[in-house]
């Protein structure tokens, strides 16, 4: 079972992930995690990322490629896995599907958690932070007990920068520019499989195995 997850900022998609491991017993591959690990080993694939890291660029779609090639041969990757973060446009797909058809490989599903934007600002809007003792509420669904002050040590809640309105609106709309294409993708290739991303985490995991199977 080769699975890309989809979903954006605040969709809960990391939570499902750590469920979908846990019963399918495959891995989570995001290209974070390959990078520090082929850094930390210092292989060829890794030397030559951290080329275009220390000079600030991107890390080129070939290089990436390669490292996702290295790890899904890797013994744990025998019954599948999960990409997370990657593919990020069509190109990298277009890669992807290339690489995996010389593996005698395929993706068998793409699923991509969908939540309403206005849903989606609630979520990622509503985190408060103690200034104190660091202390995570969220108005929505884990509010302090008085508005503003820490339950734990009394200190004062802010709001985090990069959690204002202003701030998460301009992340969703980087998240739709870049998806939507990847997403007409895989509809073409009929492996999207859209989730309801409204409601308890428990639901959500329940809809996405009733596709999975």
């Amino acid at each position: 079972m080769n699975i890309i997850l989809l979903g954006p900022p605040g969709a809960g998609k990391g939570t499902q992930a750590k469920r979908l491991i846990e019963k399918y017993g495959i891995p989570q591959i995001s290209t974070g995690d390959m990078l520090r690990a082929a850094l930390k080993a210092g292989t060829p694939l890794g030397l030559e990322a951290k080329k275009f890291m220390d000079q600030g660029a991107l890390v080129p779609d070939t290089v990436v490629i390669g490292l996702v090639k290295e790890r899904i041969q890797q013994n744990d990757c025998t019954k599948g896995y999960m990409l997370d973060g990657f593919p990020r446009n069509v190109s990298q797909a277009e890669a992807l599907d290339k690489m995996l058809t010389e593996l005698r490989a395929k993706i068998d599903d793409v699923v991509c958690i969908e939540v309403p934007s206005s849903e989606l600002l609630g979520r990622l809007t509503g985190r408060r932070t103690c200034r104190s003792c660091g202390a995570g509420f969220h108005v929505m669904f884990d509010p302090p007990k008085k508005d503003g002050v820490c339950d734990k040590c009394g200190g004062e809640l802010y709001q985090r920068d990069d959690d204002n309105e202003a701030t998460v609106s301009s992340r969703l709309k980087v998240y739709d520019d870049q998806t939507k294409p990847l997403i007409d993708y895989y509809q073409k290739q009929t492996k999207l499989r859209r989730i309801d991303g409204v409601g308890g985490m428990g639901a959500i995991f329940d809809r996405i195995t009733a596709i999975l199977g």
